[in-house]
């Protein structure tokens, strides 16, 4: 009998025991797989934040009351690379953008500092393009083309292509001597420290403006424009006969009441919190644009009073906003492409007398560049519409369209 009693008494504690092990390693197991799920919430942004405060110095701002920001800086000679963190909610991480958008001051590694000296006293219309170190082919191009320089109806022309570093650079073999080589070839390159992206163009902005102020300032005329577009710098040149460098000129394809995109699958999303206003100021399309050197000169004091923001052509129109300075729209610019006119119904949209007219066309491919360029300086090339009427084909001024529908759509 006392016996049994211990025998129970001892399957008692055994049980006793192995539940509470049990209970043990259930609450202890829920934890970790609570942790992991609140680490798989986090921004990938906080945890890059959290690790770069112990390795990066921050950089003051333009103002001591905002907090200070992170920079990431290249040391002489070398290139360093950060990689974004990403995040599954949006096309672009924001919060880090936020966070680093006041770091508006970087390195410049290639420079050009004799660009702009003149020659016989003429009036210099500087040329600077938007490029990517990849790109190649898209400057070559441009050299061969368009953008050659020289002397053009009493202007001189001096080319610039504003590059910033690649934010993939293992893709990219030896780029750094490969740019190098082109640059001390043409003389025609300027590279800064941050890397190139889409939402980083800001910054080749508010650099190229700085450059223009510091080694360019006698600059009359200042183009801006991208790699992938055709510019005639004749009808350039023919419409700055009349143009006083003095004064204020900023003309391109100007867009009014753009809406910002709200839908975080488009490239262009603008969160609320970002930019509240329910309507962009007017801007020019980024494609391409026309200034004066004096007005280049007012935007660079303007923007370093603006904050930065990711679409640079919509940056610019607050900088001109802030100077009260509103742009003037020519039908001559087409950001946006070509649409064939019901007036000439014969006519192909790729037809070099629809181009002859034009000052700058956006978003044609290196072949057609090339050939556009060729088509137009042929002697033998013959504008007359056909039929019996036996003048050239030219575009009708338009009145500029400001519908909000029609600009959404647009942008």
């Amino acid at each position: 009998m006392r016996l049994r009693r211990k025998g129970d008494l001892l399957c008692t504690v055994v049980l006793l025991t192995a539940f509470c092990v049990l209970f043990y390693i259930q609450t202890h197991s829920e934890t970790p797989r609570l942790d992991r799920h609140k680490n798989q919430r986090e921004s990938g942004t906080e945890r890059y934040l959290q690790s770069t405060k112990a390795e990066t110095p921050p950089v003051s701002t333009t103002s001591a009351t905002e907090p200070k920001r992170i920079c990431q800086w290249l040391e002489d000679g070398q290139v360093r690379v950060t990689t974004s963190p990403s995040s599954d909610l949006l096309p672009w991480n924001y919060r880090q953008y936020l966070w680093q958008k006041d770091c508006r001051e970087f390195n410049q590694i290639i420079n050009q500092k004799d660009k702009c000296r003149k020659v016989h006293g003429e009036p210099l219309l500087l040329i600077s393009i938007k490029s990517r170190v990849e790109e190649f082919e898209r400057r070559e191009v441009a050299r061969k083309t368009w953008a050659r320089e020289g002397r053009v109806h009493g202007l001189q022309v001096r080319r610039l292509f504003l590059l910033g570093i690649p934010s993939n650079q293992s893709a990219l073999a030896s780029w750094s001597r490969l740019l190098e080589h082109e640059s001390r070839i043409y003389q025609d390159i300027l590279l800064w420290d941050f890397q190139d992206t889409f939402f980083n163009l800001t910054l080749k902005e508010i650099h190229f403006l700085k450059w223009v102020d510091q080694f360019c300032p006698a600059a009359e005329f200042v183009f801006k424009g991208d790699d992938d577009v055709f510019v005639n710098v004749e009808n350039i040149a023919d419409f700055l006969v009349n143009a006083n460098p003095k004064e204020d000129l900023f003309v391109g394809d100007i867009i009014y009441q753009a809406l910002p995109i709200r839908s975080n699958r488009s490239k262009y999303f603008i969160p609320e919190m970002m930019y509240g206003p329910g309507v962009y100021p007017v801007y020019a399309g980024g494609g391409g644009f026309l200034m004066s050197g004096h007005t280049a000169k007012r935007l660079y004091r303007a923007c370093k009073e603006v904050d930065l923001f990711p679409i640079d052509d919509v940056f610019l129109g607050m900088c001109l906003l802030r100077l009260g300075l509103e742009p003037l729209t020519h039908e001559g610019f087409r950001t946006f492409g070509i649409v064939r006119p019901s007036a000439a119904p014969h006519m192909q949209t790729f037809d070099p007398c629809f181009y002859k007219e034009l000052m700058l066309v956006h978003s044609l491919r290196v072949p057609e560049i090339w050939l556009m360029w060729t088509l137009l300086h042929d002697p033998n090339l013959n504008c007359a519409r056909k039929g019996s009427m036996k003048r050239p084909f030219r575009w009708r001024v338009k009145r500029q369209a400001t519908s909000t529908s029609v600009r959404k759509l647009r942008h």
